[in-house]
């Protein structure tokens, strides 16, 4: 099958042949987007709809062209969140746990896309900075694919299920002494000069992935959701979702486009200071910090897709604490049988500070994507959690444990 597409700048509007290795315009130096020939390319919803719930059920929008690398990413569950929902006034709020893809993250949605990018241009190696889900999943893609892969990592920044994940995989882990936007800017710099092929979310493949999270909460969903609310680091997921969304408006498959809404972490908060501010362009912040690793991020190269994702779509943007955070990552635990790392409990959090400021009417439907597994950050677990009680190996102690508890 072949896929009859482009490469656009966001910004200037020049245009790049599909075969041409670029990570940004060559004119203006802004972000590039995958185009394509949507009025020649045959989609019948019928097809899709008899494919499994995945990523390549929607392959006639997606740029590859050869057998994809896969691990079956994917046809993750929307779950209603019941609960949560009525107490904080929201009744019709959905979680996309993209926790339970292979890698336990939202990543691998672009790293099947990436990967077979890499494969279909001649590229026999990839590399990436992460705050560690990205490296988790290309490690494991680029391992399917029998290609090496480098991670540049900030020393002592990732939560340790993430760096685990990246070595048994068989990654090459550096940790450099200094924060993630520095590491993306080494990484970067490495493959333009060694032919690595580089895969963070400035690559414009790598996001085409990420857009099906949209598609597949559509379909289960059933129509279509007033807001979309996303956790934003890098800001790749919000830019992508929208972009996916546009396409099947484009093709007659949507008749509207929900309200893109993008959470941050206050520490951390670039895309909601230049959303409330009317600002052109967002200010990169040097010291990015907060509980939440997976959004740690100070200068997030998506940020004008973003920001045009919003904005378009008349949504907002938001910042919850790292107490917020952390008090709905045990909500969403124990009241819903969910469990996500910090970084997606942001949305569900914004969520609740949305409707309490009354930015969110109560009868919204609204899809909050949280993006990966509580066990990516066994040790933010822990330190919330009361230690296991130790008792003596009798039933009158245990009983007598019961009790004080």
């Amino acid at each position: 099958m072949y896929i009859m597409y482009r490469l656009v700048c966001v910004e200037c509007g020049e245009s790049f042949p599909p075969a041409e290795i670029l990570y940004q315009c060559t004119r203006c130096g802004h972000l590039l987007a995958v185009e394509y020939d949507l009025e020649t390319i045959g989609v019948d919803v019928a097809v899709w709809k008899r494919r499994p719930l995945s990523v390549w059920r929607y392959r006639e929008i997606l740029p590859v062209s050869i057998e994809p690398v896969s691990l079956q990413e994917g046809g993750t569950p929307l779950y209603h969140l019941s609960r949560i929902g009525e107490e904080i006034g929201v009744p019709h709020l959905y979680a996309k746990h993209e926790g339970m893809n292979p890698t336990g993250s939202f990543k691998d949605r672009g790293m099947t896309v990436g990967v077979s990018m890499a494969l279909q241009l001649g590229r026999t190696s990839v590399a990436c900075a992460s705050t560690g889900n990205t490296s988790a999943s290309l490690a494991a893609y680029a391992a399917k694919a029998g290609i090496p892969a480098v991670v540049l990592l900030p020393a002592g920044k990732v939560a340790l299920g993430k760096v685990a994940q990246a070595l048994m995989h068989g990654a090459r882990v550096l940790s450099i002494r200094g924060n993630f936007d520095k590491a993306l800017e080494m990484v970067h710099e490495l493959c333009l000069s060694h032919g690595l092929y580089l895969l963070n979310s400035v690559n414009p493949f790598r996001l085409e992935g990420q857009k099906t999270i949209g598609f597949e909460a559509l379909d289960q969903l059933g129509e279509v959701p007033d807001r979309m609310v996303l956790p934003v680091g890098n800001a790749g997921n919000i830019s992508a979702v929208y972009k996916g969304f546009t396409e099947l408006t484009t093709l007659g498959i949507m008749d509207r486009i929900p309200m893109m809404t993008g959470i941050q972490a206050s520490g951390s908060s670039p895309v909601v200071r230049a959303i409330h501010e009317g600002l052109p362009e967002v200010i990169s912040e040097t010291n990015p910090e907060t509980v939440a690793t997976a959004i740690r991020i100070g200068a997030p190269v998506n940020a004008e897709k973003a920001l045009a994702a919003i904005r378009k779509t008349g949504g907002t943007a938001e910042s919850v604490t790292d107490g917020e955070i952390l008090s709905m990552q045990r909500d969403l635990a124990r009241k819903e049988g969910i469990g996500v790392e910090p970084a997606s409990a942001a949305s569900v959090a914004g969520v609740k500070r949305l409707r309490e400021m009354g930015a969110i009417d109560r009868d919204e439907k609204i899809v909050c994507v949280v993006t990966g597994h509580l066990l990516k950050d066994p040790e933010t677990v822990i330190r919330q959690c009361e230690p296991p009680m130790e008792i003596d190996a009798d039933l009158p102690s245990l009983l007598s444990a019961l009790q004080r508890s």
